[in-house]
């Protein structure tokens, strides 16, 4: 079944205003003139702009059961989970991952469903086909939640060339080294820089798109055709799937793309002198270690992504983060204990931080910090209050 671009749905088209009025003050969520962070990239031709637009309203498109929705999915449209500053943005929606580790190796318990939970299922379909949230089995003893990142800026970060990412973890102290993670880039076969994703285990914006139209939506595509089974009983699923063909041809796919691809990165705040005395402050105690303030793009075929720097303040490496980590393995190579750096631009909006939204204020996400962020961590706790001040200051104007 080839997927089908509608007009703009007006629930998620008033979900998108709606989120537009959302703005992060002084640590706390308020409705005010908000900053509308869904805009297309700079430099961008007519032709992608128009890529860009069509590209937003698949993204905000509710999807239907004709459509090839579930029979178990997380939400029926993009923009449902990536909300807050406009279509595009993260939001404080929670997923569920789970596995079990045994002497320590992790088992995604793929055969009872894992390691995403589905939590929603199309409902009774009559002849005992039943579609429900899955239920948590095989003795999982990993249990971690996954709060719903911003994809601003992510066109840029994907035109960043693998050898960059390599090169910045080669040029970090031993102490505080990250890794990248080498993944399979689907649509080559070859074993490439993961960047996307809290393991950075996925390689670039279109199998990050596909990945999510199957898993988040249950809508199939040429890269991944096949169905999630309801808690692992795929002969349940071949008996009762009301679609059971392909569900996308691949064209929604490239529309997400694109949308991602060309979605600029959130603007920055004001900044003032206290502003700047936190970015040094938060330097010298060694943030920015991990926190990478800017990187540049390769050559690119499009103008808008060729050649720019950017500040997303993050590598884009995994990092060892003790037990502070998810403990969620099966994701490329990235061990039990690792993360990906979170990028930090937009963070004025986020209100709920850390992979799993443990903490709900800045100052508490950084107390958080554990494994190679132990030592900048115990430096900011060490701070006197203006430098902490001042260090929030930086921070909210990202």
């Amino acid at each position: 079944m080839q997927h089908k671009t509608r007009s703009m749905v007006g629930g998620a088209f008033c979900l998108s205003l709606a989120a537009a009025l959302a703005f992060y003050s002084n640590g706390t969520l308020s409705a005010q003139s908000a900053p509308v962070f869904t805009q297309v990239l700079a430099g961008t031709s007519d032709d992608e702009q128009d890529a860009f637009e069509e590209g937003q309203e698949d993204f905000e498109e509710i999807e239907e059961i004709d459509d090839g929705l579930g029979p178990i999915f997380n939400e029926r449209s993009c923009a449902t989970c990536h909300s807050v500053g406009g279509t595009g943005g993260g939001s404080t929606i929670l997923e569920t991952r789970f596995g079990k580790i045994t002497n320590g190796v992790f088992d995604p318990l793929t055969q009872f469903g894992g390691s995403l939970q589905q939590l929603f299922g199309i409902g009774d379909l009559g002849n005992n086909c039943n579609y429900y949230t899955e239920s948590i089995l095989g003795g999982a003893n990993v249990v971690a939640r996954r709060r719903t990142t911003p994809l601003f800026g992510l066109g840029l970060v994907d035109a960043i060339p693998d050898q960059t990412f390599v090169n910045l973890a080669n040029s970090q102290p031993a102490a505080t080294r990250g890794r990248v993670n080498r993944v399979t880039n689907l649509s080559t076969g070859q074993l490439v820089v993961g960047k996307f994703g809290w393991k950075a285990q996925v390689p670039n914006l279109f199998q990050f798109s596909g990945d999510a139209y199957v898993n988040e939506m249950g809508i199939t595509n040429p890269q991944f055709p096949n169905e999630s089974c309801p808690n692992g009983d795929c002969a349940y699923n071949d008996r009762c799937n009301p679609v059971p063909a392909l569900n996308d041809d691949g064209t929604g796919v490239q529309n997400f793309a694109n949308f991602m691809k060309f979605l600029a990165p959130p603007p920055r705040g004001p900044i003032n002198a206290t502003v700047n005395a936190g970015e040094q402050v938060f330097t010298s105690i060694g943030c920015a270690a991990c926190h990478v303030a800017t990187l540049t793009t390769g050559a690119n075929a499009s103008p808008a992504l060729s050649n720019k720097t950017i500040h997303p303040y993050s590598d884009f490496l995994l990092h060892d983060m003790g037990s502070a980590g998810d403990q969620i393995g099966g994701m490329g190579q990235a061990r039990l204990s690792e993360m990906r750096t979170a990028p930090l631009w937009g963070l004025r909006i986020i209100t709920l931080f850390f992979h799993d939204g443990r903490a709900n204020t800045i100052e508490r996400a950084v107390e958080n910090h554990g494994g190679q962020a132990a030592t900048a961590r115990d430096r900011f706790n060490n701070l006197p209050a203006t430098q902490k001040t001042q260090i929030m200051a930086f921070l909210r104007s990202l």
